[in-house]
């Protein structure tokens, strides 16, 4: 089964695509010719994320405006994606940490993960689901979760719970939505090698987090390719309300 192939002129909207996953995930969508808009803070990396995506062979993309964290900005994202076709498929990927111990983390600091991590999913799963839902026509929604969901490392505690809140909310919404033909759920990865944490892994305590995993190394973006085209694909289509992890076996690990 090509699952890429089922993405062909599919409308797929990715939150936080300025870099890392967000960007993966736009470019991998615009490889398998789906029409891909791209939102986030940072229009400028969009605006050249844009060019790249049709050279990748999207069947159109664009950029929009998004902060994930106003409700006014998600609502105008999407109708402003919306204008151009329909929308089917929606990945919450914005996310931000905090790396720092509990007893450090401000509560304005606290208060912004949770509303980027875990209010962003929320006000983008219903904004996209409301459009759907009066459209009378389905949708599917891919979350991007973490491990962190489910078990917890040091100095990341905001960050840990707003992910353990979108596994949990992604069950809330398959519930309530898979009467109106919307589908939800969740990408949980491990740590994934970006340039973002690559200082870090290349310390001592980032070598030995490596060890610890039992494949003994980080993950790359494109291993989670293939999880990512099952959700948002109808190759799930009797999918909802799960959350896949793609680890290399981390969480089978021993404490």
């Amino acid at each position: 089964m090509d699952l890429g192939a089922k993405l062909r002129d599919r409308h797929v909207f990715v939150t936080g695509a300025s870099s890392g996953l967000g960007m993966h995930f736009a470019r991998l969508a615009a490889g398998c010719g789906a029409l891909v808009t791209v939102g986030a803070r940072r229009r400028e990396r969009l605006d050249a994320l844009v060019g790249e995506l049709d050279a990748l062979g999207a069947a159109e993309a664009r950029a929009v405006d998004l902060d994930v964290t106003q409700a006014a900005s998600v609502e105008a994202a999407l109708a402003e994606a919306g204008r151009a076709a329909p929308l089917d498929v929606l990945v919450n990927n914005a996310g931000i940490s905090e790396a720092r111990p509990a007893l450090d983390i401000s509560e304005a600091l606290f208060d912004g993960v949770l509303a980027t991590n875990l209010k962003g999913v929320w006000l983008a799963s219903t904004a996209a689901a409301r459009t759907w839902r009066e459209a009378g026509r389905g949708g599917t929604i891919v979350n991007v979760a973490s491990i962190l969901a489910f078990r917890v490392a040091g100095a990341v505690p905001a960050y840990a719970a707003s992910k353990a809140g979108v596994v949990q909310l992604t069950s809330a919404l398959a519930l309530e939505w898979a009467r109106y033909g919307i589908r939800v759920n969740a990408l949980a990865p491990g740590y994934i090698a970006t340039e973002m944490n690559a200082d870090f892994f290349g310390t001592p305590a980032g070598e030995a987090l490596v060890k610890r995993i039992p494949m003994r190394r980080l993950g790359e973006p494109s291993d989670l390719d293939g999880a990512f085209l099952l959700l948002a694909t109808d190759a799930s289509r009797w999918m909802t309300g799960t959350c896949v992890t793609v680890d290399g076996g981390h969480l089978s690990s021993s404490l």
